[in-house]
């Protein structure tokens, strides 16, 4: 690396921990600054931050890789996740969340299901599931972070007793990265977080544009498409995946069909299924919550998250495009050329293509974005996750009085609890890949039947929660287990065959089971109580089987009326799927210079956006708090 690079990661590393470290100042007032910033901060800056901790560099990396090996189509890969529950969280899911003038995901369940031993166990579970998952993520964050600088910084960190390596390079730049990041997120809590998360949006937005203007430049139309097919560009797909790749790119045809993604329509069925029970069921209890409950109002959260739509898919688009043609024109023919090819492979597309390929002052900018993604992400989570453990936990059940002082100290333990926990689960993870896999499509199973009812049906309990939350991170971890010891088992065997399907054909089985979980705790139990029911059905207002808890309303309140804007939110759904993907096909099919379907993107997104000013914003307005 040149002295330039290096300077300005040092530079972007400096201002960074300074910067967490010098507003940190403002989180020692109490648990309520320390993980939501007191419910002071601009709606702005907060769907900045949480953009930007959406801009991780583990699934950067990922979306590199498939954007690389299925082309243009790959957009819906991210449904995996689904992006989109983003849309039904501006669309109605902020509103709701926000009414409940909470702290954490696991408390605002109180509100829904009463103080009860009911609502306690759900409470708890889901409290529990909110730091399994953030355990999950920053296993995730640690495997993406070491491949990436490893093949970036030239010094060798590895640790040797005599001929035993203790400790890889890989593992020694990812455990200095962490740390640091850890340090400033601990200190300043989310004011912290969201200050520097801000500063690191901005750098990743350079990064994002310098990277996509150099590809754009640098690579002509002919020599793009002397690589990929009209297929690689085709967003149109039928049951089976066509073969993206002309003749002399055999191995990456091969690759697609041994990675189980080869009948597309039943993977998008799939992911279509599980992604919209996944986005009604809501935010998980991470930092994409904590940045609703951290909006001045009601109104700034629907502002907040449509923000966040806005800011993060064509930055992100604009880089990730920019290193995969930069990849296509350099990296194809060496890779086509290894017959072992595999898909933990492309995931060192981008740290391959910033090494080599990137000219000087340019790479130490993009190295300063990418560090940013990855911080970004990272300390979200880390701000996120020990809410739950100090608010719903320790404060709850083993020390409800104690000072600001003491609990904000306990906070700090456990966030360096986690992010230890973190560090030790990602030392066993095969891939960023399988982590991306296990996190999207079982550990969320378990979590969509759960919170999916409670939002729609009076019936559903505590009890049920319970159990169908229980029911679903059983079999998630079961799954998990499964596929980290896949090696073994006997070719043939049931456990073998179990552990070789794909992530997500198994969320059916996952979500099946939750769903029995919380029909069997529900019936075998009491219901909520009614006036639980009716506080929360008074302050949320959601559509759904409310007519016993209405009706009771109706009684007491003749100019009581019900939430009836279930159509109206759904279509608002679908042409905010739209406009979501508008905006990352746009940045794809501009780099690629596919300057017609670059047009229609930008008509989609311009009628889209046209359309939900209407639709949406307007309505939002007129929201009183």
């Amino acid at each position: 690396m040149d002295i330039i690079d290096v300077s300005i990661i040092v530079a972007y590393i400096l201002l960074s921990v300074g910067i967490g470290i010098w507003i940190s100042r403002k989180a020692s007032k109490g648990l309520d600054d320390y993980f939501l910033g007191g419910k002071t901060i601009k709606w702005y800056f907060l769907g900045l931050s949480n953009g930007s901790g959406m801009f991780d560099v583990s699934g950067t990396s990922w979306m590199i890789g498939v954007l690389f090996l299925y082309g243009v189509k790959s957009f819906m890969f991210m449904w995996l996740w689904p992006i989109w529950n983003q849309i039904f969280v501006m669309m109605f899911l902020a509103v709701w969340i926000r009414r409940s003038k909470v702290m954490t995901g696991s408390e605002w369940i109180l509100t829904r299901f009463g103080s009860d031993r009911a609502g306690k166990a759900s409470h708890i579970i889901v409290a529990i599931f909110a730091i399994i998952s953030t355990i999950g993520f920053i296993a995730y964050f640690f495997e993406g972070i070491g491949k990436f600088v490893t093949i970036i910084l030239p010094w060798d960190l590895a640790l040797h007793y005599g001929d035993l390596i203790l400790l890889t390079s890989e593992r020694s730049y990812a455990l200095i990265i962490i740390f640091l990041t850890t340090i400033y997120t601990v200190k300043g809590g989310m004011f912290s977080v969201v200050a520097t998360e801000v500063v690191q949006y901005l750098i990743m937005i350079i990064a994002g544009v310098l990277i996509a203007g150099y590809a754009f430049i640098n690579y002509t139309d002919i020599q793009i498409n002397s690589v990929i097919t009209e297929e690689w560009k085709n967003v149109f797909f039928g049951w089976q995946f066509e073969s993206q790749w002309s003749d002399k790119f055999q191995t990456f045809n091969h690759l697609i069909d041994s990675e189980g993604y080869k009948m597309f329509g039943a993977f998008i069925g799939m992911t279509l299924f599980k992604g919209f029970f996944a986005s009604i069921a809501g935010p998980t209890p991470s930092y994409d919550l904590q940045r609703i409950l951290s909006t001045k109002s009601v109104k700034e959260a629907a502002y907040m998250s449509g923000f966040t739509n806005l800011i993060l898919f064509i930055p992100r688009y604009l880089l990730i495009t920019g290193i995969v043609v930069i990849a296509l024109m350099n990296l194809a023919p060496e890779l086509n050329a290894n017959t072992g090819l595999t898909g933990a492979d492309l995931e060192l597309l981008m740290p391959k293509v910033v090494n080599l390929y990137i000219p000087v002052g340019i790479k130490g900018i993009l190295l300063a974005g990418l560090l940013a993604a990855f911080m970004s992400g990272f300390s979200a989570f880390v701000n996120a996750g020990p809410a739950y453990i100090v608010n719903d936990i320790y404060k709850k059940y083993f020390k409800p009085v104690a000072t600001n002082a003491h609990y904000i100290k306990v906070s700090q333990i456990s966030s360096f609890l986690v992010v230890g926990l973190g560090v030790f689960m990602g030392f066993f993870a095969d891939s960023i890949n399988s982590l991306t896999l296990w996190i999207t499509s079982a550990l969320y199973g378990g979590y969509v039947a759960a919170n999916f009812l409670k939002w729609i049906w009076w019936r559903f309990n505590g009890w049920g929660y319970f159990w169908g939350m229980f029911a679903g991170l059983l079999v998630a971890s079961f799954q998990f287990i499964l596929g980290q010891n896949k090696g073994n088992f006997a070719p043939g065997s049931f456990l073998y065959d179990l552990s070789e399907v794909q992530a997500i054909y198994l969320f059916p089985v996952i979500f099946g089971f939750s769903i029995l979980g919380c029909l069997l705790g529900t019936f075998l139990s009491k219901p909520t109580d009614m006036e639980v029911l009716k506080s929360f059905y008074t302050n949320v207002r959601p559509w759904g089987w409310w007519n016993p808890v209405y009706r009771t309303l109706k009684l007491e309140d003749h100019t009581f009326e019900k939430n009836n804007d279930f159509y109206r939110d759904m279509l608002n759904c679908a042409i905010g799927i739209v406009w979501q993907s508008s905006m990352i096909l746009l940045p794809i099919f501009f780099i690629i210079k596919d300057y017609p379907k670059a047009i229609v993107a930008l008509i989609v997104f311009l009628i889209t956006t046209t359309t939900l000013k209407f639709t949406w914003l307007d309505r939002v307005r007129k929201i009183q708090d």
